[in-house]
């Protein structure tokens, strides 16, 4: 380092160890140096921690206190794709991370020098980030800031996510005086933007503009501005052009704007190993004896994504469910319906059922097959039992929106029983061969009954069901809590 007119100044050295080399980069959050350990020996990068400007004495403390608190948990975090934390310095009122020094590139500057990656590798990186995440998130860890600028991928195609709990940690409860808004507004979910807490779920909508990014080659909500960057990822949904097959569900799912509906990362990292495992379309996918359900071939032109929110009564309802992935099953499968999935049942005022044959809850088993006129009862799982119920999904949350149709929603409930199914909530190797599943839907009749009372939620659920293809008993629980 050098000094006023031309003298040689003294290195900067931390906490007594770490001699600071050279400057990195920069960011809204502090400078990252490659520094060296004189202790062990090696490299290293040093984040210095600078706070923005306007944050209040008191806020500055606890987001200090935050930072060193997460980013000592990160620490203690053990995937290969999490850039790993090996101390933490506080020295004469500045905060240094000091952090695995990554000899790669930044995804956001890979896609500004060679434009969008080719879908294999952007799915082998989606992979590893997922994998990363749910490390964090399994420890308690929530990132804030996943972007492109914050995941490195070396030459050989390896992923490493960096700044844990650092550059977006003020959403601390104690933070009430200047409301600062600190992050990256296009990468930020709609929930946060309205003031939710950061959350494993707002990192995943996050990883999905990230994908996004990776495979379209520009963000699909940053505009001109901040204000209208937020109101774009309030209103649209982006129209994916190179985006296509699993990728394409994956990211479509990741980007729900409510975080209940959304993909979680066991999900979606099922989805892609899956499709990386079986590059083609599995086989044993026949359809079901007196099948009616429409399965469209991944060859058939997707409809564009529709955008903004001026559109009202049925059609919102459509559209909200075409968002949350009505097409997942269509891009995972071939034009046949997987042969272990049963014709769709639907209950209510002119379904195949009641509601009164069937009032079971999710993780429940039952004494009973799903057939006219049976009743299906509670039963232990842990004693011999017919039927188990392994998924339960709400498309709307708690919004009251129109009926949607009944293509719609049965494709819905389709798309969300096989996703569920062929996940490690059903953990078993030959479960295509073994059970047999359903999806269970409301009847517009059973829809609107009570539209009108709060506590219509109920009638607006799909439900998934399970049992041994071969109508034996069940005898041990099938059913396994997500993971």
């Amino acid at each position: 380092m050098t000094g006023p007119q031309g003298v040689s100044a003294q290195p900067r050295v931390i906490a007594g160890r770490y001699t600071l080399l050279a400057e990195l980069g920069r960011g809204g959050m502090g400078v990252v140096w490659r520094a060296q350990d004189n202790v062990i020996g090696r490299h290293v990068a040093i984040k210095e921690l600078h706070l923005p400007d306007g944050i209040a004495l008191e806020e500055r403390r606890v987001l200090e206190e935050r930072v060193l608190r997460e980013a000592r948990t990160a620490g203690r975090l053990n995937d290969p794709g999490v850039v790993t934390v090996f101390d933490v310095v506080a020295e004469n009122g500045m905060t240094y991370i000091v952090m695995e020094l990554v000899e790669a590139a930044t995804l956001s500057t890979l896609i500004n020098a060679h434009g969008p990656m080719p879908q294999d590798r952007v799915i082998s990186m989606a992979v590893q980030a997922l994998s990363a995440l749910d490390s964090a998130h399994q420890a308690g860890i929530v990132h804030r800031d996943v972007k492109p600028g914050n995941l490195m991928i070396t030459p050989n195609g390896r992923v490493k996510l960096t700044d844990f709990g650092i550059a977006q940690a003020v959403d601390d409860p104690r933070l009430t005086t200047s409301g600062s808004l600190i992050g990256s507004p296009a990468y930020m979910s709609p929930e946060r933007i309205h003031g939710h807490e950061a959350s494993p779920a707002s990192d995943l909508w996050a990883l999905g503009a990230t994908l996004c990014y990776a495979v379209e080659g520009a963000n699909p909500y940053e505009r001109t501005s901040t204000a209208s960057t937020l109101n774009a990822i309030m209103t649209e949904m982006p129209r994916l052009t190179r985006a296509h097959g699993v990728l394409g569900a994956v990211i479509t799912g990741l980007l729900m704007p409510d975080p209940n509906a959304r993909l979680t990362g066991p999900q979606a990292r099922a989805m892609l190993e899956r499709a990386v495992a079986s590059p083609t379309p599995p086989t044993g996918f026949g359809a079901p004896q007196n099948a009616t359900m429409r399965h469209i071939a991944p060859t058939a032109v997707r409809k564009p994504w529709l955008k903004g929110v001026l559109i009202t009564g049925t059609a919102v309802a459509a559209v909200a469910l075409l968002v949350g992935g009505v097409f997942i099953g269509r891009w995972l499968f071939t034009d046949q319906p997987p042969a272990a999935m049963a014709e769709t049942i639907t209950y209510g005022p002119g379904g195949t059922m009641s509601v009164s044959q069937f009032e079971l809850s999710e993780g429940q088993c039952g004494d009973n097959y799903l057939e006219p006129n049976t009743t299906i009862n509670y039963t232990d799982c842990e004693k011999a039992h017919r039927v188990e119920y392994f998924a339960k999904g709400s498309p709307f949350g708690s919004a009251k929106l129109p009926y949607p149709g009944a293509d719609v929603l049965r494709d819905y409930a389709e798309d969300f029983c096989t996703l569920h199914f062929m996940s490690d909530i059903v953990p078993v190797d030959d479960k295509e061969e073994k059970f047999q599943y359903v999806a269970i839907v409301p009847t517009a009749g059973q829809w609107l009954e009570n539209e009108s009372d709060s506590s219509s939620k109920k009638t607006r659920s799909v439900s998934c069901v399970l049992w041994n293809k071969d109508k034996t008993e069940l005898s041990d629980q099938v059913y396994a809590e997500s993971r």
